[in-house]
């Protein structure tokens, strides 16, 4: 008896954890449902208050957020996990309106889904951002390899080094003269393929799958890459308005400077 106790308490550890935030009830109960018959932990708030509240006491994996709640809105919810974390954000947005699903993007949240939605389509999304999104939250010291790493685009094992921006593959990590440049999952995996690849240009869609994993037919919002990529250059480039890292392939869409 003793070992099944320990063994499910073991499981129950080991499963994700999602916080649903939205104020319909019956979002919340279908979510929940389907959420953990595919194997997830589910913790809910149905206003933007309890939303913080929840993921301050529960610190979740991934955040499922209407945009529109009672108390504090999904936006105000985003600025104040952005505050302390990098988690994923998956906002829930209305049909048609665009304007709710760029702000969101641009706040950090990390893909969106459109009302009414698919149960399978999010849990889809649920587990493309979760799987782009592990990280192993690991400070290196400014001695470490990733200070040590040779200038001027060399790879040194797992650190990829131009200028003065260092990317360390092995822990999704970047510096910026050895002080951390904080990006979110989806943000390093966007960066990691253009960099793995630089000097290749990568079409929106092409991006779309490689990055969120959507199929090849799906018809999304592209806007989804322009935002994250405008992102990444307020972090990384010295001029966002004239990037030397991430560069417009005019035409196509976007590319990493060729690294020799």
């Amino acid at each position: 008896m003793a070992e099944n106790e320990e063994l499910e308490t073991a499981e129950a550890e080991a499963k994700q954890k999602i916080l649903v935030a939205d104020d319909e009830a019956s979002i919340r109960r279908i979510l929940e449902t389907r959420l953990k018959m595919v194997g997830y932990d589910v913790v809910t708030a149905e206003d933007g208050e309890e939303a913080v509240e929840v993921f301050n006491k529960t610190n979740p994996d991934l955040v499922v957020l209407d945009v529109m709640m009672p108390k504090m809105d999904g936006y105000g919810v985003t600025r104040e996990i952005r505050r302390t974390s990098d988690i994923p954000i998956i906002i829930l947005t209305a049909l048609g309106d665009v304007s709710e699903r760029i702000t969101g993007l641009e706040l950090g949240a990390d893909d969106y889904v459109i009302k009414p939605f698919s149960p399978k389509e999010l849990e889809a999304r649920v587990k493309a951002v979760l799987r782009r999104t592990i990280s192993k939250d690991v400070i290196i010291p400014a001695s470490g390899s990733a200070a040590s790493a040779s200038a001027g685009g060399k790879n040194s094992k797992n650190i990829i080094t131009t200028g003065a921006i260092k990317i360390d593959t092995a822990r999704r990590q970047v510096f910026r003269k050895n002080e951390r440049i904080r990006l979110t999952g989806m943000e390093f995996s966007l960066l990691e393929l253009l960099v793995n690849n630089s000097g290749q240009a990568y079409s929106r869609n092409e991006i779309l799958q490689h990055v969120w994993s959507y199929p090849a037919d799906h018809r999304i919002d592209t806007r989804v890459v322009d935002v994250h990529i405008s992102r990444l250059r307020s972090k990384l480039e010295t001029d966002p308005t004239n990037p030397e890292l991430i560069l417009t392939a005019r035409g196509i869409g976007y590319m990493f400077q060729r690294i020799n």
